[in-house]
């Protein structure tokens, strides 16, 4: 009678944890480490913030893990009916949403509500680099302008939504393939020439475009105060400029090292507005100042920088392309959210990876990162 031995249990799991990227989990870690700090201070006390943080958390890391295991080549077949299902699900947003606060942004199915533009973030990238993938070394002039068809078709549903932070997002990282695909700098150059002098334009003029009587072409009302409120938030101290001003305190009352763990008197006074979403890297500086910060920020350095590694080392297009825009995508949420809480951008709704509170989010970023794992995971085990 033959007995066979059943293996440890480090020995059948080890296929499934080999060939992951040490240094971008490490990176991840770090981060979320700190994010759990944050979440605990500033929404320890706001109902079930933290738990719920910590829960999504680990569902993020758990998603991270199972799309790792996942080969880019069946990644890129699911990208034309993921693109499909999440415009459809956008239209049927359009036309049977439910409104919150003026906005039509989720969608009702029975037992819950869902926003379908986060499934963008991640439907626009794929897609778009199977575009390219499927005309590698054949690319000619009309097939970068299918691709920007493919890619303002989902913008302009969000942002008619309105939800001009998810747009943001998904416009940037559909931005970011086509860039990687090879869009020629002499059109890249002329459209950062015309977003700078508008800027310039903008500051210099703002007396005069801001005043209460002037309609603004295509945006809308509450989006013109958010830009004057941006260029001089004085001017409506305590309302529309509330946030910018409360943030701009609570980052410079944090100094070198911060008020200490819990210590935030503009926090835990709720003198500082989405304490737990969209401006809790207030709350951080607050509680950690600058050199808190400068963790945080060498954390975030270190997964862009792996992430664009891993770009460079990618075995097809598709992959390069998908892992650079996930990459730059990461960069993009870190630039707006520190930048409208610092007053220097307007305020969107970009919360903070890891950071800030929200399930849909942090689910975004779980797959996000399972893709760039699936990524240098299949490189590394090709070598081996």
């Amino acid at each position: 009678m033959t007995v066979i031995e059943r293996p440890p249990l480090w020995q059948r799991l080890r296929p499934w944890l080999s060939g992951f990227d040490i240094p971008l989990l490490i990176a991840v870690l770090w981060l979320c480490v700190w994010g759990l700090l944050c979440m605990y201070s500033a929404g320890h006390d706001n109902g079930t913030r933290f738990p719920d943080h910590a829960r999504n958390m680990v569902l993020a890391l758990g998603l991270m893990f199972l799309v790792a295991q996942v080969p880019p080549q069946k990644l890129m077949a699911v990208a034309i009916p993921l693109y499909t299902v999440g415009v459809m699900l956008l239209v049927a947003t359009a036309l049977f949403g439910v409104t919150k606060k003026g906005a039509t942004r989720w969608l009702s199915i029975g037992v819950t509500q869902i926003q379908p533009s986060e499934l963008l973030k991640l439907a626009v990238p794929l897609m778009l680099a199977w575009w390219f993938q499927k005309r590698e070394g054949l690319l000619r002039w009309p097939d970068f302008i299918a691709a920007f068809a493919l890619l303002l078709l989902p913008f302009l549903l969000i942002a008619k939504q309105p939800d001009l932070g998810t747009g943001i997002l998904v416009l940037a990282a559909g931005l970011y393939v086509i860039f990687f695909a090879g869009l020629p700098w002499k059109l890249i150059l002329p459209a950062l020439v015309l977003g700078a002098a508008a800027a310039t334009a903008l500051v210099l003029s703002e007396d005069k475009i801001c005043e209460p009587d002037l309609t603004w072409p295509v945006l809308k009302e509450y989006q013109k105060h958010r830009i004057c409120t941006l260029l001089d938030p004085s001017k409506d101290p305590l309302g529309k400029g509330f946030h910018i001003i409360q943030g701009e305190i609570a980052i410079g009352s944090g100094g070198l090292t911060g008020k200490g763990f819990m210590q935030g008197t503009q926090t835990h006074l709720e003198f500082i507005p989405e304490r737990t979403t969209d401006f809790i890297f207030a709350a951080f500086g607050e509680e950690f100042g600058l050199l808190g910060a400068l963790a945080l920020l060498a954390g975030f350095t270190a997964l862009i920088l792996r992430g664009l590694m891993i770009a460079s080392d990618a075995p097809t297009l598709f992959t390069r392309l998908m892992a650079g825009a996930v990459t730059l995508s990461f960069f993009t949420y870190v630039f707006v959210n520190m930048g409208m809480v610092s007053g220097i951008l307007p305020v969107v709704g970009v919360p903070l990876p890891f950071v800030s509170y929200g399930g849909t989010a942090m689910v975004t970023l779980g797959l996000s990162l399972g893709l760039l794992l699936s990524i240098a995971r299949v490189k590394k085990l090709v070598k081996t």
